[in-house]
């Protein structure tokens, strides 16, 4: 944990003490989650103690926050896998930007396009190729804590994966994040729960079908 105005303590506080997934204990044969937006650890290593039979797949595009990640989820071993990168709604390349965004701490680190005069230096990956590189077919619990992404990957490419997908959990930045994450599960029935800033949908299926 990193001192000295970082948002460290605050996101350990609201995961371990503030209990903010308690909603989620109850998920069963959680074999796969995709923790997108993993800063440093703390979610992943939440779902790792939760789930004793799951892997996770952490994904964070800023350096400095995955460095400290590493350290973190080291004690999991091969049942958790850290990508330095970023999610998006291709495989691409994309910029970090620091400071700009919510209180310019670390867990406010935001990626985006690169401009015209700039090349992208973190690598981006969709959530379907996520899924693909995990080699299962159905992700139990989607993590998704990306600061605005949600516009990009909840867009139209969504429908792709998004039936491969059991239970969602989300914190969405602003009424479009909401209205573009709501309008991609415009097609399917869940159950939808809500824990401090997170939206949760559980038992996602396709409309029409059985639970």
């Amino acid at each position: 944990m990193r001192l000295r105005h970082s948002s460290d303590m605050d996101a350990f506080s609201q995961i371990f003490i503030g209990e903010e997934y308690s909603a989620l204990k109850n998920l069963e044969n959680a074999v796969l989650v995709l923790d997108l937006g993993a800063n440093v650890g703390y979610s992943s290593a939440w779902f790792l103690s939760c789930f004793p039979n799951a892997r996770v797949v952490a994904v964070e595009p800023d350096p400095l926050n995955v460095e400290v990640c590493g350290v973190n989820l080291k004690p999991y071993g091969d049942r958790a896998l850290l990508l330095h990168g970023a999610v998006w709604n291709e495989c691409t390349t994309l910029c970090l930007s620091r400071g700009s965004y919510g209180d310019g701490r670390d867990w406010a680190t935001q990626v985006i396009r690169p401009s015209q005069d700039r090349v992208g230096d973190v690598r981006a990956w969709d959530v379907g190729s996520l899924i693909d590189m995990a080699g299962v077919a159905k992700v139990d619990l989607l993590k998704v804590d990306i600061e605005r992404a949600e516009l990009a990957v909840f867009g139209e490419t969504a429908k792709q994966w998004l039936f491969k997908v059991r239970n969602i959990c989300i914190e969405l930045h602003g009424p479009d994040c909401q209205g573009a994450f709501f309008n991609a599960l415009g097609g399917f029935d869940y159950e939808l729960e809500y824990s401090g800033e997170l939206t949760i949908c559980k038992n996602i299926r396709i409309k029409g079908s059985a639970h």
